[in-house]
């Protein structure tokens, strides 16, 4: 299976010489194409910030990352702006929306941007639409649609571009308990129907039931990782319940999943 994201021995450092913080302390793991991954920890943890990194938000202090073989941690300028805009598609907890477009709007933005030819992104959108179950609010405006409706049509504008990895940053953090079902319903279905790589931080253990993999984050360090594997999503859950309580801080928890 092709390996589409690398982490070799990353860390990150914050402050000065006389007060350092290691935020990322020698992480290293991959991320096979069509793979879900989670990665969980407790605020403070490093979770947010190996994000960052990998997002190239923010620069690793040392170590590689490589998406597709390349490493992203020496691209600038054009290259690094063409590798944010082809290569990884965001999903962030606020949706981040145009208020002014409509929902196909929104999501056409992206295709936009790259040039896409015309004829192709009423297509492509559709397509995406339809596998996230978005097709009746596509003419709709952000302030006529409920959190989770929303919440689809920013994971519709991450991968009508087809980028190699989508990258979600507490996705249900904003949302109602319905509105994160449907939301990881949506997630599900990207990585199902359409073989999207996501790898999504969150410190909800109901959250990251529904990832194949989850990787946990304690002092910068990983702690831990679990496989899914053909366990159901309650098995998994519980699993992952066992690791936080390890980890001595039970984080917040969402209602057990049904079988």
């Amino acid at each position: 299976m092709e390996k589409i994201l690398r982490i070799e021995k990353i860390e990150k450092y914050y402050g000065n010489k006389n007060n350092i913080t290691k935020a990322v302390d020698n992480i290293s793991f991959d991320v096979n194409g069509g793979e879900f991954v989670a990665i969980m920890g407790a605020s403070g943890s490093g979770k947010s910030t190996l994000l960052n990194c990998i997002s190239t938000i923010d620069k690793v202090t040392s170590g590689h990352i490589y998406l597709k073989d390349a490493d992203i941690t020496k691209l600038k300028g054009y290259k690094l702006t063409k590798f944010r805009r082809d290569s990884l598609g965001f999903i962030f907890q606020d949706f981040n929306l145009l208020d002014t477009l409509t929902s196909f709007e929104n999501i056409a933005l992206a295709l936009t941007i790259q040039k896409s030819d015309y004829k192709k992104v009423d297509e492509k959108v559709n397509k995406v639409a339809a596998a996230l179950g978005i097709k009746e609010i596509l003419s709709k405006y952000p302030y006529e649609l409920s959190g989770g409706q929303k919440q689809r049509v920013a994971c519709a504008r991450a991968i009508v571009t087809n980028p190699d990895l989508i990258l979600a940053d507490e996705p249900t953090g904003a949302l109602d308990s319905k509105s994160a079902r449907m939301l990881l319903d949506s997630l599900n279905a990207l990585n199902e129907k359409l073989n999207a790589t996501i790898l999504m931080v969150t410190h909800d253990s109901f959250t990251a039931s529904y990832a194949d993999r989850v990787i946990f984050i304690k002092d910068g360090k990983i702690f831990n990782e679990i496989v899914k594997g053909d366990n159901s999503r309650k098995m998994f859950f519980n699993s992952i319940m066992d690791v936080q309580t390890l980890l001595g801080c039970l984080l917040y928890t969402s209602p057990s999943p049904r079988d």
